[in-house]
C-alpha cells in the first residue's frame, strides 16, 4: 500500500487532519447490471478545526464522496484546494 502525506503547515490543522481516499464502487444500473469505478473520498479524522467539501463541513468519520471541481479545506486555513480527477470516460473500471 502506497502513503502519501500531505503536510499543511496552519496551526488550525491537527498532524493527521484527514484522509483522501480513492476507492472501488460497485453499482447496479437499473437493469441490474453491475457497473464498477473508482471514487475519491475525503474522511475527516475527528479533527478539532474540522475538514470542509465546497464550503460545508465535513462529518467526523465519515467518508463523503468528493467529484472533480469541488473544493476542499482544511481547519481555519484560507488556502482551498481544488479537486482535479480524471473524467468517467477516462477512468478504466
Amino acid at each position: 500500500k502506497l502513503v502519501v502525506d500531505i503536510p499543511i503547515e496552519h496551526p488550525s490543522t491537527s498532524k493527521q487532519h484527514a484522509v483522501l481516499q480513492f476507492r472501488h464502487v460497485v453499482t447496479k444500473d437499473e437493469f441490474g447490471e453491475k457497473k464498477g469505478g473508482v471514487r475519491l473520498y475525503v474522511l475527516d479524522l475527528d479533527s478539532a478545526n474540522g475538514s470542509f467539501l465546497n464550503g460545508e463541513r465535513v462529518e467526523g468519520r465519515r467518508y463523503v464522496e468528493v467529484r472533480h471541481g469541488d473544493v476542499l479545506r482544511w481547519g481555519e486555513s484560507s488556502r482551498e484546494y481544488v479537486v482535479l480527477v480524471p473524467p468517467k470516460e477516462m477512468v478504466a473500471d
